[in-house]
Order: C-alpha cells, then sequence, then structure tokens
C-alpha cells in the first residue's frame, strides 16, 4: 500500500492557472491517483509508515510543502522543499508548454511531435530534479516524479 490515496493541492493565494495549465493539473491528479508509488522511509530506529497515504501540496513561506497523513488522517511527516532547483526546468516548460499550445493550433502534426518530444525530456528532466530532492525524505518511481513534477509547476512562483 506504498501509494498516494488522497491528493490535495492548497493553491490558495497563487494566481488562476490558465485552462491549459488547469487541464494539464486535472489530468495529473487523475493520473497519480491511478497509478503511483509513495513511501516515506523509516528514520533511525523508527520504521516506515504504512500507506497508503492522504498528501497535501502547498506553498508556505515561499516553499513546496508535501504534508503527508495516513489515509485516516494521522500525521506521517511534513517537508519543505526550495523552488530554487525546478526554477530552470520549471521555466523552460511553461515556455515548451506554450509552444506546444500554439503548435497545435497551426502546425502539422510531425512539427507538433518534434515539439512534444522536447517537452517531454523537459517534464522527465523535472521530474529527476524532484526525485532527487526527495530523496530520504519520499521514494517515488519516475511516472509518479511526473505528475508530481506537473503539480509542483502549478505551484511553482516562477513561471
Amino acid at each position: 500500500m506504498a501509494r498516494i490515496c488522497r491528493l490535495e493541492i492548497d493553491d490558495s493565494g497563487l494566481p488562476a492557472p490558465t485552462p491549459e495549465i488547469e487541464q494539464e493539473r486535472r489530468v495529473a491528479v487523475f493520473d497519480l491517483l491511478e497509478d503511483n508509488s509513495f513511501t516515506i522511509p523509516g528514520r533511525d530506529e523508527t520504521p516506515a509508515p504504512a500507506g497508503p497515504f492522504a498528501l497535501l501540496l502547498a506553498v508556505r513561506d515561499g516553499r513546496l510543502v508535501f504534508d503527508t497523513a495516513t489515509e485516516a488522517g494521522d500525521k506521517v511527516a511534513e517537508f519543505h522543499l526550495s523552488f530554487g532547483p525546478f526554477r530552470q526546468a520549471v521555466k523552460d516548460y511553461f515556455q515548451i508548454c506554450q509552444s506546444y499550445f500554439d503548435a497545435v493550433k497551426k502546425l502539422p502534426p510531425s512539427q507538433i511531435e518534434a515539439i512534444d518530444m522536447a517537452r517531454r525530456g523537459i517534464h522527465n528532466e523535472g521530474a529527476r530534479i524532484l526525485q532527487e530532492r526527495l530523496e530520504g525524505k519520499a521514494e517515488v518511481d519516475i511516472d509518479t516524479a511526473r505528475r508530481l513534477f506537473t503539480l509542483v509547476c502549478a505551484l511553482a512562483p516562477v513561471k
């Protein structure tokens, strides 16, 4: 049961996302809840907490917050990540997404596919950064990291 069973995003105080970004966010949440791998390692003599987990993603004091609890709501762990290591990947991701959204409206499929491949590459890089930043705090597979990176982008102050 090493998985996220419930996900809440606290985006209060952030500007409203564009319709395209909101759609990506909805898809990421849906896909994440359908299939994910999320564990919190034990510390010192304490064994790893059992899942499934409820996860709240938020921004507090300019930092990304992962607030985890059991399915029943008992607090498990909370950790804060700086947005700094994500800045370039988030910026690049938003730029390539805008190019992709524009391309879908007017370019032939071959050019759209090339932009989409670049978009996936940047997305994968953001997911790898997230896995690195979560090291020792939570373990996620690459697909879960990709979906979480989409949500990080939705919360990131750098766009």
